[in-house]
């Protein structure tokens, strides 16, 4: 079954640069274009479609105020020239967030998580609890960087900071543990020391009191440590 594509954006080019990817992936099937939020709510009341390529900035209604307005949307990939809008857009759980000018590597990407979700949810809309677990915003010396959650290996207390370790980079930001094990899924990721919370994916071995994931040893609390044995126990 392919997925039904609408896309919203005021911009021809942008429209041009979207329908020539849709067309590009076999997956996808465009169902429509739309100038404008207004056209585009209109659309979706007598046609409905998957998922939504929506351009944040458009005159007179804006592809959040869009949002607002729908009581079952579809999925979401938000289109922007202008990053300043991330952190807020994730607020009502889009399934990514494109800068302009998008290149085709990373359109795919984004194209890739909804189609697994749709596979693994048969029917299921976006929603904040659905979307929010595939990426987090941290802010590192004035920049706000996104992070897929399935890119980090483990985070790791530092002060009055944390370090959120992926395979590329560590990145360092003023939050607490608390903070971030709200904004990592639940489904994925374990506290397992005061100082420590862990991407369950990423484990290579326990033994003993260590966790194993690439060259690092992560302790296990002792707090921790029944309820670590049987939420392992649970996935195997």
């Amino acid at each position: 079954m392919k997925i039904r594509c609408l896309i919203v954006d005021d911009e021809t080019l942008a429209q041009d640069v979207i329908e020539k990817y849709i067309s590009a992936i076999p997956t996808l099937e465009l169902a429509g274009k739309c100038d404008s939020a207004v056209e585009a709510i209109a659309y979706l009341h007598d046609h409905p479609v998957d998922l939504l390529f929506l351009d944040l900035n458009m005159p007179g209604l804006g592809g959040l105020e869009m949002l607002k307005t729908l009581t079952n949307p579809p999925w979401v990939i938000l289109t922007t020239a202008y990053s300043e809008y991330a952190l807020e857009s994730y607020e009502y759980g889009v399934a990514d967030y494109l800068l302009k000018p998008i290149k085709l590597e990373r359109f795919i990407k984004a194209v890739n998580k909804v189609a697994a979700s749709i596979a693994g949810s048969p029917g299921q809309t976006v929603s904040g609890a659905s979307h929010e677990s595939l990426c987090i915003f941290i802010r590192e010396d004035q920049v706000t960087f996104r992070i897929n959650t399935e890119d980090i290996l483990f985070v790791e207390a530092y002060g009055n900071y944390l370090k959120v370790h992926t395979p590329e980079k560590t990145f360092v930001s003023r939050e607490t543990m608390h903070d971030m094990e709200k904004k990592l899924p639940q489904s994925g990721f374990f506290r397992v020391h005061k100082s420590f919370i862990v991407s369950l994916e990423r484990i290579d071995r326990i033994q003993g009191n260590r966790i194993h994931i690439r060259d690092r040893e992560i302790p296990i609390g002792e707090i921790y440590k029944m309820a670590l044995k049987q939420r392992v126990g649970s996935r195997e």
